[in-house]
């Protein structure tokens, strides 16, 4: 649903499966989306979103739609019998992702936030080893995530389409904390907003179960820098490139050394395509669904309401 760059990590994902196929694309305009469709391969292009979904062939929408337009869509969907992967962050407000979600119960239908680089070999791998205290108990966990964007117009610094780089790259961060050291107790936020009104850069800090503590710095307005650091009472985990691994590895440092854990290459988008389709086949279950999209909408209100008080 929609023409969105980010369709073709989709796309590139499905054709390297045997369990997901791109059928159709919706999208606004009719000329532009038909090709869009040849561009891509695409069979059949219809010119709106509501046409997407009138289309009986299809099972399941990808929706990488603005942020505002997440839940409404994805809600629409559901209600038009189909199973539902939406783009991250699916909302800042956890009341909005809940009622989502039980529309996708009410309907028996699989509903996933795309937080694509939770299905990669190497998350799993950084979590077994935080796990199983491979640098003793976690003490501090830091992430980070920016880039520079330069273009004024892009729909990301657009504060009535819920941009903003917390939403963008910061909830990749905020994601990472949560699933290494569990659901927050407390966070608190600071922001610099830029020319337009969403924030450009945000730091947050957060206190987790069994006093782990963690903190995370994103933004627009910085040079390109990615990370994870579990630092443990015996040694410190580092994955240098935790959100698109194109060269995964987990660095191990502890007792004076360093060991490099070697990951094998996988497409994260493509894995993510295939565990929706598995839970929507029965076949295993969905790695991503309420639990995990309403503690990540919580997170995100939470340091939002932070920084703005």
């Amino acid at each position: 649903m929609s023409t969105a760059r980010i369709n073709r990590r989709v796309i590139d994902g499905a054709a390297g499966s045997d369990r997901a196929e791109i059928v159709a694309v919706g999208g606004r305009d009719g000329a532009h989306t038909q090709a869009y469709a040849r561009q891509n391969g695409i069979e059949r292009a219809h010119a709106s979103y509501d046409a997407l979904l009138d289309d009986p062939e299809v099972d399941a929408v990808y929706i990488s739609l603005p942020n505002s337009l997440h839940v409404e869509w994805s809600i629409r969907a559901l209600e038009a019998g189909k199973h539902v992967l939406c783009e991250k962050p699916f909302s800042q407000h956890p009341e909005e992702v809940e009622e989502a979600f039980d529309v996708a119960e009410r309907r028996g239908l699989v509903l996933s936030e795309a937080f694509m680089w939770r299905h990669h070999p190497q998350t799993r791998a950084l979590l077994r080893l935080a796990g199983e205290g491979a640098v003793g108990p976690v003490r501090v966990i830091r992430a980070q995530f920016s880039f520079l964007l330069e273009s004024a117009g892009d729909i990301r610094l657009d504060p009535e389409l819920e941009g903003g780089a917390l939403m963008d790259v910061g909830c990749y961060c905020v994601s990472a904390i949560r699933a290494i050291a569990g659901e927050p107790l407390s966070l608190a936020g600071e922001e610099s907003l830029g020319p337009s009104g969403v924030d450009v850069v945000f730091t947050g800090t957060a206190r987790c179960p069994d006093d782990v503590l963690a903190h995370f710095d994103c933004g627009f307005a910085m040079p390109d820098r990615t990370g994870i650091e579990v630092v443990g009472e015996d040694g410190v985990i580092v994955v240098p490139s935790p959100w698109h691994p194109d060269e995964p590895r987990i660095e191990l440092h502890r007792g004076g050394g360093v060991e490099r854990i070697e990951v094998p290459p996988a497409d994260s988008y493509r894995l993510e395509l295939e565990n929706v389709a598995d839970a929507i086949s029965g076949a295993s279950p969905l790695l991503l669904g309420r639990a995990d999209a309403v503690g990540q909408a919580r997170a995100i209100e939470a340091l939002y309401r932070s920084a703005g008080s």
